[in-house]
């Protein structure tokens, strides 16, 4: 392919897919460097940004996704006649904030750390798409883990968990330590193998 061309293509693709796609995928499909679509992603970010265009390109776990910009979704919005969904609730907040700093975490280690009941939390943030099953913990009962999905961080504009602000939630309880994962090479996750599959893909 010309490399004149490989933007394009690549734009083609992002538009095409809806959903993030992996900067690897990429260069695997244009059979290309993964450097080759860095630099062309680049020259497309530049290109959108430059001539204000109605369209972005964020990063999100380690790949890309088109999507209109931030600043033209009223007039989205009255065009799709869609209502703004409704915001999340404290309870709800506080659940997610707790996932993302923890991941992978249970139910019960929110519920500890928030001392009060947390199913219809979690159950909001499953359906909202803001996190996700990733596994179970291999311990009595083998509870549920869930982590952050890429819907999550591309409500926050992130590219990664990682990019999150530091913040210590340890000091929301000094009992917590008793029960916090200890997520180390060997601990046993059921679906693990599945999970870093996915991360590979």
């Amino acid at each position: 392919m010309n490399n004149d061309k490989i933007p394009y293509a690549i734009e083609g693709i992002l538009f095409a897919a809806g959903e993030p796609v992996k900067t690897a995928k990429l260069a695997a499909v244009l059979e290309i460097e993964t450097s080759a679509v860095e630099e062309a992603v680049r020259l497309l970010k530049y290109e959108y940004d430059t001539q204000e265009r109605g369209l972005m390109i964020i990063d999100i776990d380690e790949g890309y996704q088109i999507c209109s910009r931030p600043e033209y979704y009223n007039y989205i919005q009255i065009i799709l006649g869609e209502q703004r969904r409704q915001a999340l609730s404290n309870a709800a907040m506080e659940a997610l904030a707790i996932i993302a700093y923890k991941q992978p975490v249970t139910r019960g280690q929110v519920e500890y750390i928030r001392g009060v009941n947390s199913d219809s939390a979690v159950n909001r943030l499953c359906e909202r798409g803001l996190i996700e099953e990733c596994g179970h913990l291999d311990a009595p009962g083998r509870p549920i883990l869930y982590r952050t999905t890429q819907n999550f961080l591309r409500c926050l504009g992130l590219s990664t968990p990682k990019d999150l602000p530091e913040l210590d939630l340890s000091k929301l309880s000094p009992e917590y330590e008793q029960i916090s994962l200890q997520m180390d090479e060997d601990t046993e996750i059921e679906g693990q193998e599945a999970i870093l599959s996915e991360d590979e893909e």
